[in-house]
């Protein structure tokens, strides 16, 4: 999975800062996120990022192949 939200800030015009705040998460937490550092996103999460930013969760993940997503973990 690749996060592509800096790109969706970008074109909004907004600052992480200011999404993290109205979301309710905390700008390290946001940032692991942005960065692909996390490995999951509660959906309320998502959700809460698509209503602030007005885009579909499909403009902020995309999903670049890897071998390893068929090894079982």
């Amino acid at each position: 999975m690749q996060v592509t939200l800096d790109a969706v800030l970008a074109r909004r015009g907004v600052t992480g800062k200011d999404v993290a705040r109205e979301v309710g998460l905390s700008e390290t937490q946001l940032s692991l996120f942005r960065s692909g550092k996390v490995r999951g996103i509660r959906f309320s999460t998502l959700a809460r990022l698509c209503l602030i930013l007005e885009c579909q969760p499909g403009e902020l993940l995309s999903y670049l192949p890897d071998p390893q997503d068929i090894t079982p973990t």
